[in-house]
């Protein structure tokens, strides 16, 4: 028996996105998900694309299937690259000193981070390697000039700018300056 979804449900394009982003996580296709779920391939397709309503006892097979707790369903997805330059970004000004603060990222509930200060040379890259899956990197230069993020998607940065990237992907850091200084916060979900 099919009912409507409740009001406050998970909405489906939530449920759609994070289906595809843990198929994606596994390196599974479409028909091994379904198979191992016990569920129709064409039923996982409808709800990959949005149109379809699943039950609650689909979504935990296909947890199960995934090998992922059941909320990670409900999760939306993570931004995956996320750019603010010098002077750009929400500000808020102090009233009592020539102090300015602009929000370059605020930290999601149950998160973890650790701060680091990196000082590179140019000449040659630092290439690494994916972390563990759901790392998110936050790269912040102070002086200097570099190419950071994605191997396949570097961007230029200069003093000031902001950059966050999915860590659990090859990425790149290149120091385009001697003595580029920048900070890095290493977020874990």
């Amino acid at each position: 028996m099919q009912h409507e979804q409740p009001k406050g449900g998970a909405p489906l394009d939530v449920i759609a996105a994070s289906l595809r982003r843990e198929r994606s996580y596994a390196g599974l296709s479409l028909t091994e998900v379904a198979k191992r779920a016990s569920i129709a391939k064409s039923t996982l397709s409808q709800l990959e694309s949005g149109t379809g309503n699943p039950s609650v006892e689909t979504l935990w097979a296909l947890a199960v299937a995934l090998d992922v707790p059941l909320s990670r369903l409900f999760e939306p997805p993570v931004p995956q690259v996320r750019l603010i330059r010098a002077g750009e970004g929400p500000q808020i000004y102090s009233e009592r000193a020539h102090y300015l603060c602009t929000l370059l990222s605020s930290c999601p509930p149950n998160a973890q981070r650790d701060l680091y200060q990196i000082v590179a040379q140019p000449g040659s890259a630092r290439v690494s390697e994916p972390h563990m899956r759901g790392v998110i990197e936050h790269i912040v230069i102070a002086t200097g000039r570099a190419l950071v993020g994605p191997l396949d998607d570097p961007v230029e940065l200069g003093p000031g700018d902001y950059i966050s990237y999915p860590g659990d992907v090859a990425h790149i850091f290149e120091a385009l300056e001697p003595d580029t200084r920048s900070f890095e916060i290493s977020e874990h979900l």
